[in-house]
């Protein structure tokens, strides 16, 4: 419902009752309704499936050095690289700034932009 900017009081009036249907017959499988309606409903998702290839490339990754350090007597193990997820800070994301404004900074800012 947030989505649409109605809420429930709206129903009768501005929203209608078929479209109340609708709403929730279309709803997605993140929506809560689904997830109590459906055990099974988020699993299609691929932000969780990537995220599981992930962590199984990792693991595959450490498992691979140790194979190398033990049949290398011990002498040489692999630097292990993390497969990069989005959100964390990769290499090849170019970054503006050096971090948060302090308070007052921008409040400043956001003065000068509403007051030209």
């Amino acid at each position: 419902m947030c989505r649409t900017n109605y809420q429930i009081d709206d129903l009768g009036g501005a929203l209608s009752w078929s479209s109340l249907h609708s709403f929730i017959k279309y709803l997605g499988s993140d929506s809560a309704l689904a997830r109590a309606m459906d055990k099974q409903t988020g699993w299609e998702n691929t932000v969780k499936t990537n995220a599981i290839l992930a962590d199984i490339f990792d693991l595959l990754q450490v498992i691979n050095g140790n194979l190398i350090q033990f049949a290398t007597g011990g002498k040489k193990k692999p630097k292990i690289k993390p497969y990069p997820r989005p959100g964390k800070d990769n290499d090849n994301v170019h970054k503006i700034g050096k971090g948060a404004l302090p308070p007052d900074e921008l409040h400043k800012w956001i003065q000068e932009r509403q007051h030209g």
